[in-house]
């Protein structure tokens, strides 16, 4: 096999994280287009996770897409994170059978895989996904404390640490302190082109009065502020009354209490909201993307926003908001605008101003894939798990 000039034979690679396929966040989607990729390269890829729901399959009876899933019983719950016992015996088992450990962060099990790794002798390429922001509280700065300093631990061991941008590390204060060890690699970012039939009978069914159509993609949780871009309404309904904006994704959390806390606020708008759901089928989300006008995010904090490219890969602009590593696909691009974060007015407005003119801020699908090339991405960490691969 022959990557980057050089042959350098199959690898095994053990990946760690918390949550996997079928789990939908942006994390666990880019985990398994790294994985899925490196196995049609050539190379063996186990995932290590957390049996997250009673009915999916336990311990290492289970492959899809030729990556192998070991899946650890967590019986202990807490907020997003779990405990899994077997974990550390797992976990050392695994590594002595492969040659390079990929860990994500944050995780509760940050420190714990560094020292497992020592002790097996296999070094760490960690990605990093985003600092942990919690709410005000002595229990959420305790825990957000604990979470840091583990992943300190691991950080100082690794032997590289990947982050979405130098725009993001840079402001990180999980990666800032080590930007000495920081590889700067984008997301891998894969969009099936829209299907223009279903698109029109989406915006048929959407639309009212053949007014716009806003998307929303991610879940209803604080980080994500959607209670800002319903707010935003009112400053768009003075230009565009017939206005309606569709939400992509979970809303009713049940480890959070965001829908039930902005209720007033969706009941208000409600003739304007369409809530869809996870979408699982890439089509339908292509799909859903092109039939909206514009993509909003209104977060206060995001490392980059996969969903960013994935709706300008549809051909459908964004507004973002103002945000270290989450304004970088518009900067590099083009392909829409930024807002002032929390701001529900100048979200409105740069809404506003994307929707008055969509033409003025749409590229070609393939100068987005000339940014932010999926190929290269994997590429970059084939190289690094070839650096830093110890073999038997």
């Amino acid at each position: 096999m022959t990557t980057n000039g050089t042959d350098s034979g199959k690898l095994k690679i053990l990946i760690c994280l918390l949550y996997y396929f079928p789990h939908r966040t942006g994390l666990t989607i880019h985990v398994q287009r790294v994985a899925e990729e490196l196995v049609r390269r050539g190379h063996e890829v186990t995932v290590l996770t957390a049996r997250y729901k009673n009915d999916l399959p336990r311990d290492d009876h289970e492959m899809h897409e030729g990556v192998r899933i070991v899946r650890l019983w967590a019986p202990i719950r807490m907020s997003r994170g779990m405990i899994m016992p077997a974990y550390p015996w797992a976990a050392y088992q695994l590594m002595q059978s492969h040659d390079v450990v990929s860990i994500h962060t944050p995780m509760l099990e940050t420190a714990l895989v560094s020292l497992i790794s020592s002790l097996a002798g296999k070094k760490i390429v960690a990605t990093h996904h985003g600092d942990l922001l919690l709410p005000p509280g002595a229990f959420n700065r305790f825990i957000q404390g604990t979470m840091f300093a583990m992943y300190r631990f691991m950080a100082q061991r690794a032997a590289q640490l990947i982050a979405y941008s130098d725009d993001y590390a840079r402001h990180s204060y999980y990666l800032q302190p080590f930007l000495d060890k920081v590889t700067v690699n984008y997301p891998p970012i894969q969009m099936p082109a829209p299907n223009p039939q279903r698109v029109e009978e989406l915006r048929a069914e959407w639309a009212h009065n053949g007014g716009p159509l806003i998307g929303f993609a991610g879940r209803f949780v604080r980080e994500k502020r959607p209670d800002l871009l319903i707010r935003a309404l009112e400053v768009i309904n003075a230009h565009y009354p017939d206005v309606r904006v569709v939400f992509a994704g979970e809303y009713d959390i049940p480890y959070e209490d965001t829908w039930e806390t902005h209720q007033e606020l969706v009941q208000q708008y409600r003739d304007q909201l369409i809530f869809l759901g996870l979408m699982y089928d890439p089509q339908d989300v292509a799909d859903f993307y092109a039939a909206v006008d514009v993509l909003a995010l209104t977060s206060d904090s995001e490392c980059f926003a996969l969903v960013q490219v994935e709706a300008m890969l549809c051909g459908t602009p964004v507004v973002m908001t103002d945000t270290p590593g989450g304004r970088v696909p518009v900067q590099a691009t083009g392909m829409g605008k930024l807002a002032t974060r929390g701001d529900w007015q100048s979200i409105g407005q740069a809404l506003v101003d994307v929707l008055a003119d969509t033409d003025a801020y749409r590229k070609t699908r393939q100068e987005i894939e000339d940014v932010f090339s999926f190929q290269q991405t994997v590429d970059n960490y084939e190289r690094l798990f070839y650096t830093y691969a110890k073999r038997d």
